[in-house]
């Protein structure tokens, strides 16, 4: 037993002496020169991020000399953006960062992560069975509009959620239809969806309520902030190994010949999971309407059926990992509004944080996250 000890340390060792571990180590180091210089900390010293950026850099430059070009590249820039922010930070006022850094930005992480989640775990369905969905944007704002429009007519929150879910899904077949049974580029069909639903929720919006919408109709979910947002891991939780329907969507995404071979519909199941990628987007976008705002605005999406795609990539196609960039995400937007009232930092500026993250985060992942096998292939029965 303790020479099994051993030998895990003596391995851990050796990974963290290589250049990923050393790449690793000086990302962590940048992370905590901003860290100390945040509450509760809140170190004034500039020599502590300095210490802790000359170590991070230190890192990369082992990391690049053992031959690992993208972790020293990933250390070196920790080192200075965390060291640059470190210093930037300590010559803010302790009392506006202690207005920006509360228990109610935890709460905020996750409002605006919940909406990314739905719309990523949908998009991990979909994507798993082998059908890119760029279409989670439209999805996302077919549902937002729904909901509203189906609880201000049903005149109950419940009615708006169904309303979603429906034509979401309604949304989904039809990319579903276009991508599978008629073989059409996936990623055309995907835009194609996208600019299905701002044109029809902006006709459907300034027709049906051309004074705007009578916010005082809209029922909203009880406690919008907490929207179901424990259970969107478990929503994913089907695509384990454990679970049937989990089993049968990777194999069709992974090699559909063999899946079709022991008897597995390859059309039914790529059609379920892109079907359940709408209606799980669709109430994404329910969340942002009826259980955030309150209310629907055109294109009150602004890019977030695209961030959750980044998501599930970032997540490489995993629901906890993807959950986990929706927080990352959900992060950027909720320190935006605490920064653009305190720090007296520009509005425009500050309003691109989750949308840089979000490039940032793919882009690094760029070749290192492995997609479904047969993802983006129709597929011909024989």
């Amino acid at each position: 037993m303790i020479d099994a000890a051993r030998d895990r340390l003596s391995t851990g060792a050796r990974q963290l002496a290589g250049a990923r571990g050393l790449g690793t180590l000086g990302v962590l180091l940048g992370l905590l020169a901003l860290w100390l210089a945040l509450p509760p900390w809140t170190v004034r010293q500039p020599a502590v991020p300095i210490v802790a950026g000359v170590l991070a850099a230190g890192c990369a430059a082992l990391a690049w000399r053992k031959g690992d070009h993208r972790a020293g590249a990933w250390a070196l820039a920790a080192a200075v953006l965390g060291t640059g922010a470190a210093l930037w930070t300590q010559g803010v006022e302790q009392d506006t960062l202690e207005s920006i850094f509360t228990a109610g930005l935890i709460a905020s992480t996750l409002r605006f992560a919940t909406p990314l989640a739905f719309a990523a775990c949908g998009g991990i369905f979909s994507e798993r069975s082998g059908v890119v969905n760029i279409g989670l944007e439209g999805m996302m704002l077919i549902g937002a509009f729904f909901a509203v429009w189906g609880s201000i007519e049903g005149g109950t929150w419940g009615v708006g959620l169904l309303a979603a879910m429906f034509f979401g899904g309604l949304l989904g077949l039809v990319h579903a239809f276009f991508s599978i049974h008629l073989r059409a580029d996936q990623i055309v069909s995907g835009f194609a969806v996208n600019f299905l639903a701002l044109g029809l929720t902006g006709y459907l919006f300034s027709s049906i309520y051309p004074d705007g919408i009578p916010r005082d109709e809209v029922s909203r979910v009880p406690d919008g902030s907490h929207f179901l947002e424990h259970d969107v891991p478990v929503i994913g939780g089907v695509l384990r190994d454990g679970f049937g329907i989990g089993l049968r969507i990777r194999s069709v995404g992974e090699h559909p010949r063999a899946a079709d071979t022991v008897g597995i519909s390859v059309y039914r199941v790529r059609y379920l999971a892109v079907v359940l990628s709408g209606v799980l987007a669709a109430l994404g976008g329910a969340f942002l309407s009826i259980g955030f705002t309150g209310t629907f605005s055109e294109n009150m999406t602004s890019g977030r059926g695209f961030i959750a795609l980044a998501a599930v990539i970032f997540g490489k196609w995993r629901p906890g990992w993807a959950f986990v960039a929706t927080l990352l995400f959900g992060f950027g937007f909720a320190i935006s509004i605490p920064l653009q009232r305190e720090a007296d930092i520009s509005a425009n500026i500050i309003s691109t944080l989750p949308y840089v993250l979000t490039l940032v985060a793919v882009a690094g992942l760029i070749g290192r996250s492995i997609p479904p096998a047969a993802i983006g292939r129709p597929y011909v029965k024989q």
